[in-house]
């Protein structure tokens, strides 16, 4: 238990700490915001700061803070400094900076900023490869709720008609919140969703407590094999990960718990409704450090119901940690607390998708009519991918272990982004972009070693992957302060 208080100080300490200090870095002012200055009742609506940080904390926070950190504990305990940490320095840095950065650039979407700041050449590649993944995260998002509606709160097991009306009733409430200004669905109905989140997310901690959670503390009696061995509950359950790398599968597996590239659509868009700078580090800062929170507990959660003899998945864990922890009502109140969780990133990501490719194709998303192409134009390749996933026995596993490798990649892109503005910011301290380009290295080096030795890349010898992976962050670092001091001279000559 020691072990996981530990974590909770470091993430809550740490995130005032460090939020302050990217804050003072970033330095917020008084100057009109997009919300205000380009108003349109659509996606440009001024919300309250309260509204907005909830709303973006569920826009975050999909399955990842959840099913992550539930096969992440596989590593033990090691997980409760490595999420807590990680989540400071760099899923909360890169939440902040996005959204601000879209702040001050009238609104625009990360696609946008990563042409600005990263050239056209890298703007062609990211914007195609990111509206794959908002696809792809549109349909995990329906098939993850779908799944735990079906199982968990009706007992419906296997592929039957129930499933897919299920799903479709989620695809239509993305289509919805697609569609309509962003204050007239999403603005209004995710405060219902809040609660049932923030009841779920407390009742589960209260529980690990009253219920006596067994918490393993890292054990440092055998050098650093003690701390970053294989959780043995999980060989006991059956779940096969003995020997693996700590790094990069930890981070990877955990994701959105630490970073989330996905997030930085997600801030982007959240940013079009934030009426002054300065709730930025509330809106986007904390709201990560919730999520990290988040994150927490379900490590937590997950290492006392193994402790206990479980040999269930990620999906039973949630269903069995709920019911133990909080009976039979509390239970299904915990669960759909987890279920809101997907459908409100899953909805938003259409939406920002929309954006993007709106932007990208200059169609002017005032008229219902546009928007209604555009929308129709997204939602056939999800039900395809949905269908695929379902019908295929390996589907969904297959699109989960890219989804979450895509989601890093996402991140390294924005942080690349972040660095080249960091370095050319007029008045900010010279070692400013530093707090960006490490956890970007740090995460690049995390895909390309992930890519490079597991199946479902090159399969190389971790040995080998590192050593290239090590040449790459080299290059990437060489070629981000590069082009940060090109962009400053450019600035300094318009």
């Amino acid at each position: 238990m020691a072990t996981f208080l530990i974590g909770l100080v470091l993430l809550i300490g740490g995130g005032a700490l460090y939020g302050k200090f990217v804050e003072h870095i970033f330095h917020p002012d008084d100057r009109q915001t997009p919300a205000i200055k380009f108003q349109d009742g659509v996606d440009f609506v001024p919300m309250s700061k309260k509204k907005n940080a909830l709303i973006n904390l569920l826009n975050i926070a999909g399955t990842g803070p959840v099913f992550g950190p539930i096969q992440g504990i596989l590593f033990g305990p090691i997980a409760f400094i490595t999420i807590p940490i990680g989540c400071v320095i760099s899923g909360a840095t890169h939440d902040y900076l996005s959204g601000m950065m879209s702040l001050r650039q009238d609104g625009a979407q990360m696609p946008g900023i990563v042409h600005k700041f990263l050239g056209n050449k890298t703007y062609q590649v990211y914007n195609i490869f990111l509206c794959l993944l908002m696809l792809l995260v549109g349909a995990v998002f329906t098939y993850t709720p779908g799944d735990l509606l079906a199982t968990q709160i009706f007992g419906i097991e296997g592929i039957t008609p129930a499933t897919w009306v299920i799903y479709a009733i989620i695809l239509a409430y993305y289509l919805i919140a697609t569609l309509f200004p962003i204050d007239k669905i999403i603005g209004r109905i995710y405060p219902i969703f809040g609660a049932v989140l923030l009841l779920s997310a407390i009742g589960v901690f209260c529980g690990i407590f009253f219920k006596h959670y067994e918490l393993i503390n890292i054990d440092f009696s055998n050098g650093l094999s003690g701390i970053f061995n294989v959780y043995p509950m999980w060989d006991a359950a059956g779940n096969s990960g003995a020997g693996t790398a700590f790094i990069p599968v930890f981070f990877v597996t955990v994701a959105c718990g630490i970073t989330s590239g996905f997030h930085s659509t997600q801030c982007t868009l959240i940013g079009r409704s934030v009426a002054s700078e300065k709730e930025g580090r509330f809106t986007f800062y904390w709201m990560m450090i919730l999520e990290g929170f988040i994150a927490m507990i379900w490590a937590a959660a997950a290492m006392g119901i193994y402790n206990k003899g479980s040999l269930s998945g990620a999906t039973g864990v949630v269903g069995e940690v709920a019911k133990d922890l909080l009976g039979p009502i509390g239970g299904i109140i915990a669960i759909l607390g987890v279920i809101v969780l997907p459908i409100t990133s899953g909805d938003t990501a259409l939406r920002s998708c929309r954006l993007m490719v709106a932007d990208y194709l200059h169609i002017d998303q005032k008229a219902r009519r546009n928007r209604m192409m555009v929308t129709i134009g997204l939602f056939i390749p999800v039900i395809a991918i949905l269908i695929f996933a379902k019908l295929n026995a390996e589907g969904f596993n297959i699109l989960w272990r890219y989804f979450s490798w895509a989601n890093q990649t996402i991140a390294v892109f924005a942080f690349a982004a972040i660095s080249v503005y960091l370095r050319a910011k007029k008045g900010a301290p010279k070692y400013a972009y530093l707090i960006s380009l490490i956890p970007g290295a740090f995460y690049l080096f995390i895909i390309s070693s992930f890519l490079l030795n597991q199946s479902i890349g090159f399969g190389l010898p971790l040995s080998v992957a590192y050593g290239i992976a090590a040449v790459l962050v080299v290059l990437y670092i060489i070629g981000l302060v590069t082009a940060g001091k090109k962009y400053a001279a450019r600035k300094l000559e318009e």
